[in-house]
């Protein structure tokens, strides 16, 4: 086996490792909010202690922090919001529905990939949106319920949350693969610098968007509450690590279909942990969308 061979199939190890700590995050921030802690406080504490366990880890870096490209700015901005909407969707809204509309982004992706990296989008790749896009269709607009509107539209705060995430997260991709001159120490800290920023700018409004507006020192957080959110910044961390070095070394279309393996965790974690089942045209439109991402594996070309 090469070297490239090796590098390819740790890539893709990496990005289903890390699909599979997204697909579990959402429990423990949803135990933190039950605590009194809402998602933008709990993602500010946690990104604080990844960036000051990287900063540690990473302290021979320290020189180049202050010289960093304009895309680096972007990244940390976007993945950013990414990751701070995606923790907001899944506290408050119906997992499976929050993960189906975050991972539309394999259309995203194939977009801005073709204009912005020049990949080019074969035939499965069309087709693959387009069954990706009926999947969406079934799943929002339930089209076997006589009472639907069938339009297909997200239904509250946290399922436009879990779009805007998702689109957020194409461009993340993106720019990752883009930004060949950063480290993956660099692209690291830089999506957790930008989760921290964010999260800070928001608790001061966290209030208008009907969210608890307490923001407790740290005092407040018992044994508990420590070793949750301990376990969130393992997950986090090592979720980060996988998937810069995968969507790295893969082309960000591929690396997007694959983060689909994210939805099989998350419905089995949701119906387990949070007794949550998934509606007949949730099964039937998830059903498409996962098909939809395995087409577009099997049949892409890196060439």
């Amino acid at each position: 086996m090469g070297n490239s061979s090796k590098q390819n199939y740790l890539a893709i190890f990496g990005l289903l490792f890390g699909a599979m700590c997204w697909g579990i995050i959402w429990y423990p921030y949803r135990i933190m909010n039950d605590a009194g802690v809402s998602g933008i406080t709990s993602s500010f504490y946690t990104y604080m202690i990844a960036i000051i366990l990287g900063a540690t880890l990473f302290a021979k870096h320290w020189r180049s922090a202050f010289i960093l490209p304009k895309s680096a700015i972007w990244l940390c901005i976007i993945a950013g919001w990414t990751n701070l909407s995606y923790v907001l969707a899944v506290i408050d809204g119906e997992v499976m529905r929050v993960m189906l509309l975050f991972y539309l982004s394999p259309l995203w992706t194939l977009v801005l990939a073709h204009f912005w990296l020049k990949e080019t989008i074969s035939k499965a790749g069309f087709i693959s949106i387009g069954i990706a896009m009926l999947g969406a269709y079934i799943m929002l607009a339930d089209p076997f319920n006589r009472q639907s509107n069938f339009l297909p539209l997200p239904q509250n705060q946290s399922e436009w949350l879990a779009l805007s995430a998702g689109i957020g997260f194409s461009f993340t991709n993106v720019i990752t693969r883009k930004s060949v001159h950063l480290s993956l120490a660099a692209k690291s800290m830089l999506v957790w610098v930008g989760v921290a920023a964010i999260s800070l700018l928001f608790i001061a409004f966290q209030g208008l968007f009907g969210i608890n507006a307490h923001f407790p020192s740290p005092d407040f957080f018992n044994l508990n509450n420590w070793l949750t959110m301990g376990f969130i910044v393992l997950l986090l961390m090592a979720a980060t690590f996988f998937v810069q070095y995968g969507v790295t070394k893969i082309t960000a279309s591929r690396a997007s279909v694959l983060f689909l393996f994210e939805l099989v965790v998350a419905a089995i974690a949701a119906y387990y942990l949070a007794n949550e089942a998934m509606m007949l045209n949730e099964w039937i439109g998830g059903g498409f969308i996962i098909f939809a991402g395995l087409l577009a594996v099997f049949n892409h070309s890196d060439g």
